[in-house]
């Protein structure tokens, strides 16, 4: 048997040992190369079994046989909102379905009921019938505590494929966006996270693995990501959500006056938005308001125009209803109205709306 000198032996010894710490790091290296990372991974790990998969279908008849065909219509994303089954997406995702389906994390498909609607604010909340008893739920953040340059993560299912992380930070806090009702949803957070179709309706999260938006849409000339990427704050899901569940719509409180259209006033080209009728024994009714009448030859006369709320300038109906949603009914509002040539106040003390 041929002895290696001991120099050899060393040598090897020290370059398996080197190979060894070099196979060690390189492990490490692959499992988590930074906090950053490791934190990624933990916060998808337990937050992606809550992200569901949305497929609205609709009705279409066949030119030719006449035959009526059920086909997807669209799809996006949602989460389970609590062990009973209940799913938030976007109202935009399930608009116009004549079915819903929700398929969870286990690739388990379930029909879905329409529970409550709020196209205002693009929200929707689903039920699934028999839902599993181990649903994965999200802890609750709060939205007003971000900032810019925060960390987020966002799951969802861009173009159909399951269950997919992105991540960036806030890009900005107090956006505004339009919602599929065309009203203004504002304080929108947007995020640099990759958000393409199909996300829609998925969770924005933060480092903790809180839900702290629900994401909506995209700034996007091609219809891909483009770096702008738009959700809406888990404090209005907070507040809309409970409603949705109770009552099916969002619940404001009402003046009892029909408003004027938009395209109308745009067309007529009106400063403020006139009143075209006040309802008997309603708040309005109970401060003086007047709607549009018809006068002594039955033409059809401008009543009230209300041009401001307290201090919020009023210009359209989403002026109009994004103050009525920041009050509850009892609240006493102060309006500014113009009645032809002259200008007025009535004080208004709002009303339940159920």
């Amino acid at each position: 048997m041929r002895l290696i000198p001991a120099p050899a032996t060393i040598f090897l010894a020290g370059l398996l040992s080197l190979l060894c710490t070099a196979a060690t790091a390189a492990a490490d290296y692959l499992s988590f190369a930074t906090e950053d990372e490791a934190n990624s991974t933990e916060i998808f790990s337990k937050a992606s079994p809550a992200v569901v998969f949305v497929t609205n279908k609709t009705l279409r008849q066949d030119f030719f046989s006449l035959d009526i065909h059920e086909i997807p219509r669209g799809n996006g994303s949602g989460f389970v909102w609590d062990k009973s089954g209940l799913i938030v997406t976007n109202f935009h995702v399930i608009a116009g379905a004549h079915r819903v389906t929700v398929t969870l994390h286990d690739q388990q498909e379930y029909a879905a009921e329409v529970v409550g609607i709020a196209p205002e604010k693009d929200l929707a909340v689903l039920r699934i019938s028999e839902p599993p008893k181990d649903l994965v739920t999200l802890p609750i953040g709060d939205s007003s505590e971000l900032n810019v340059g925060r960390k987020v993560l966002a799951i969802g299912n861009p173009f159909g494929l399951d269950t997919t992380l992105t991540t960036g930070v806030v890009s900005a806090l107090g956006r505004e966006i339009k919602a599929p009702s065309n009203r203004t949803i504002r304080g929108v957070i947007q995020t640099d996270a990759a958000i393409n179709p199909g996300n829609s309706g998925g969770p924005l999260l933060n480092s903790l693995g809180q839900l702290v938006g629900v994401n909506t849409a995209i700034y996007s000339p091609s219809g891909a990501s483009a770096g702008i990427g738009f959700a809406i704050p888990v404090n209005t899901v907070r507040d809309v959500v409970p409603q949705l569940i109770a009552y099916g719509k969002i619940l404001r409180p009402s003046l009892g006056i029909e408003r004027a259209s938009d395209r109308w006033i745009r067309r007529n080209r009106i400063q403020g938005l006139p009143v075209v009728r006040v309802f008997p024994g309603s708040p309005a009714a109970a401060a003086g308001i007047r709607g549009a009448y018809r006068n002594a030859r039955g033409e059809i006369m401008l009543g009230d125009v209300i041009t401001r709320i307290g201090d919020r300038e009023i210009r359209s109906n989403d002026d109009f209803l994004s103050v009525l949603e920041q009050h509850e009914p009892g609240d006493s509002l102060t309006l500014e109205l113009r009645r032809g040539r002259d200008k007025r106040l009535a004080t208004v003390t709002l009303a339940d709306s159920h």
